[in-house]
C-alpha cells in the first residue's frame, strides 16, 4: 500500500547539498523532490542507544532536515557494544549530547533538536507536537504503548522497533493514514506479564542485530516522507539473525482495539506503569516489607562469617551474569526453578532464604514463590548485584 508523500518539499537545495546526496538524487524514485522532501522533515527518535545510534546516523546521513533526540541517559560502557553513535571519549556524556556531537560530524546540515528528558504524561505530547514521523527505539513496554497512544491523539506516524538477543522486529502504526490501518494496540492488546519478557539488560542483545533493525526503520522513515514504495504499514517484520531469516506477517486492524476501535475506551493517556506493571502483584506485596539493602546484605555477610547469623543467598540471575559478577557467598538457582517448583527442593527447612538478582525485579518475583511456600522470613536485596558492585565493591565489573 503506498502513501502520499508525509512532507512538503523544501524550497530549494544547495550546490553543497546536491553535492552530498547526488546518489539519492540519481534515482529516479528519490530524486530532487525526493531529497527536498527529506530535507523539510522533521522526525523525532525516541532513545540514542541501539536502534536510535544506527536510526540517527543513517537518518542524518540520508538529509532529514530537522532530527530530535528524546534521551535522558548518559553513555555507559556497556552501551558501546551496539550503540555506534557514541565512543569511548563519550562515556559519562549525555546520550543526547554525545549523539548531537556524532551528527555533525556526519552531515552539519543537519538540525538536531535535544529533548533531555524522559517521556511521560506530562511532557510526551509537547515533545510529540511539530514531528512529521516519530522513530520508537524504547526497550519496555510502558513507554512503547505512551508512544502508541500520544502519536494516535496527535495524528503522528510512527516507526517501531524491537530488539531481543538474535531476534527483531519492526512495522509502521499509522492509523491516521488508512482507516484500515492498525496501530500498536492491535498488535499487542496486552502487555505481557511481569517479568516474562526480560529486557536486553537482562537477556543480552547481539550488537549488530541494532544496524539490522535500526536501518530497516530508518528505510521506512524515507519512504513515508518521500512517498516512494510501499510501507509496512499494516505488516510486521520478524527478522532472526540466527538463522538469517525474515519473516512477514500481515496485522490487521483489531475493531476492538482500545484506541483505535469501533468502541474506543482509551480516549486519554493513561497509567502506563500501572498498565504494564515492572513486577507481579504477588511480587510487589512480597517485597513490600521484605526487602534489604546491599548495605544491610554486606552486614549480614560479616555476621554470618563470625557464626553470628545464618542463612542462604541465592543468586537467581541465569549462569553467563553469575560468571559476569557475583556477591560472593551466593549460590546459584535461577529464577525459572523457582517458577516452576524445582527449586523449593533445595531450600533448606532451617535458615532464612535471602535472594537477589541483577536489579531486584527476578528476586522480587523468586520471592514470591518463596514466601508462597511458607518461607515467612525470606527476603531479597533491592538493586541487587548491580548495586552491590555501584555500593560495595566497585572492584568487579557493572553490565
Amino acid at each position: 500500500m503506498s502513501f502520499a508523500p508525509l512532507v512538503e518539499p523544501a524550497d530549494e537545495l544547495t550546490i553543497d547539498e546536491v553535492r552530498r546526496y547526488s546518489r539519492h538524487l540519481i534515482i529516479p524514485d528519490v530524486g530532487m523532490d525526493g531529497q527536498k522532501r527529506l530535507k523539510n522533515a522533521k522526525v523525532l527518535v525516541i532513545g540514542a542507544g541501539g536502534l536510535g545510534s544506527p536510526a540517527l546516523l543513517y537518518l542524518a546521513a540520508a538529509g532529514v532536515g530537522t532530527l530530535g533526540i528524546a534521551e535522558f541517559d548518559e553513555v555507559d560502557e556497556s552501551n558501546l557494544q551496539r550503540q555506534v553513535i557514541h565512543g569511548q571519549s563519550d562515556i559519562g556524556k549525555s546520550k543526547a549530547v554525545s549523539a548531537k556531537e556524532s551528527i555533525a560530524e556526519t552531515n552539519p546540515y543537519v538540525e538536531v533538536v535535544l529533548h533531555e528528558e524522559r517521556l511521560d504524561n506530562d511532557n510526551v505530547m509537547r515533545v510529540f507536537e511539530g514531528y512529521d514521523l516519530i522513530i520508537d527505539g524504547t526497550d519496555n513496554f510502558a513507554t512503547r504503548y505512551m508512544v502508541n497512544d500520544a502519536a494516535y491523539f496527535l495524528g503522528i506516524p510512527y516507526v517501531w522497533g524491537s530488539i531481543f538477543r538474535f531476534d527483531g522486529q519492526a512495522s509502521v502504526f499509522a492509523p491516521m493514514l488508512g482507516d484500515d490501518l492498525p496501530c500498536y494496540r492491535c498488535l499487542y492488546p496486552e502487555p505481557p506479564p511481569p517479568g516474562m519478557v526480560p529486557s536486553c539488560a537482562e537477556g543480552g542483545v547481539l550488537g549488530v542485530l541494532c544496524a539490522s533493525i535500526g536501518s530497516i526503520q530508518v528505510t521506512e522513515a524515507i519512504k513515508l516522507i518521500t512517498g516512494i514504495g510501499d510501507p509496512a504499514a499494516g505488516r510486521l517484520m520478524i527478522y532472526d539473525a540466527l538463522e538469517m531469516e525474515y519473516r512477514k506477517l500481515a496485522v490487521r486492524k483489531d475493531p476492538n482495539c482500545a484506541l483505535c476501535g469501533e468502541h474506543a475506551t482509551v480516549t486519554g493517556l493513561i497509567d502506563y506503569d500501572a498498565f504494564c506493571g515492572a513486577v507481579s502483584d504477588e511480587a510487589a506485596e512480597a517485597a513490600a516489607d521484605s526487602t534489604i539493602s546491599v548495605v544491610q546484605l554486606e552486614h549480614m555477610l560479616k555476621e554470618r562469617e563470625e557464626g553470628a547469623r545464618d542463612f542462604v543467598l541465592i543468586d537467581v540471575r541465569e549462569p553467563n551474569e553469575y560468571e559476569i559478577n557475583q556477591i560472593p557467598g551466593s549460590v546459584l538457582i535461577p529464577k525459572g526453578e523457582f517458577l516452576n517448583g524445582n527449586a523449593l527442593s533445595q531450600l533448606p527447612q532451617d535458615k532464612q532464604i535471602v535472594l537477589h538478582c541483577k536489579v531486584g525485579g527476578r528476586s522480587a518475583e523468586a520471592l514470591a514463590v518463596v514466601k508462597g511456600a511458607g518461607y515467612a522470613d525470606a527476603v531479597h536485596v533491592g538493586g541487587g548485584v548491580a548495586a552491590w558492585v555501584n555500593q560495595i565493591d566497585p572492584s568487579q565489573p557493572a553490565y
